[in-house]
């Protein structure tokens, strides 16, 4: 008796299948009722960003978005481009303890102070700085009272 019960199973497994395969695939696809005139796609499955790791000799850590770092974009040496020696500049060097110099336009004030500070050692109490009509900038450097601006114009800078 138990082998026949098997075979019922069987039989009506098989006429499932075989009636599966009439209807084909879409047989339990629904027919979607668009009401809007614009097409929005679903909103699938999104992933985070994952980036690639690397491994170093001490830690594993991301990896570098650039091959090599470019070199610092404004040193000292780009940023002052050079001494000014006008009639107007000697007069500021000589009444106001001032030196005057063209230095590059995306610098600021604490930029051009530490690239004097480097290059020629001096110490600034005061920077103004202007943009001239040729698209230059000119830095007005005011020094500290106990040094001469004369003496480092001529010393340092090659001026007078």
């Amino acid at each position: 008796m138990p082998p026949k019960v098997v075979a019922r199973k069987g039989l009506k497994q098989a006429q499932a299948a075989a009636k599966a395969t009439l209807k084909g695939d879409n047989a339990h696809k629904k027919r979607v009722v668009r009401t809007s005139t614009t097409f929005h796609r679903p909103k699938t499955l999104t992933l985070s960003r994952a980036p690639k790791w690397y491994v170093n000799l001490r830690f594993i850590c991301l990896y570098h978005r650039k091959s090599i770092n470019h070199e610092p974009r404004l040193d000292e040496h780009k940023i002052i481009v050079h001494p000014l020696n006008t009639e107007s500049s000697m007069k500021k060097l000589e009444e106001n303890n001032t030196l005057t110099f063209i230095v590059d336009v995306k610098s600021n004030k604490a930029q051009i102070k530490q690239a004097l500070k480097k290059l020629y050692e001096i110490d600034v109490v005061k920077i103004n700085t202007l943009i001239r009509p040729d698209g230059k900038k000119k830095a007005y450097c005011k020094l500290t009272p106990d040094v001469d601006a004369l003496d480092i114009a001529a010393t340092k800078l090659a001026l007078v």
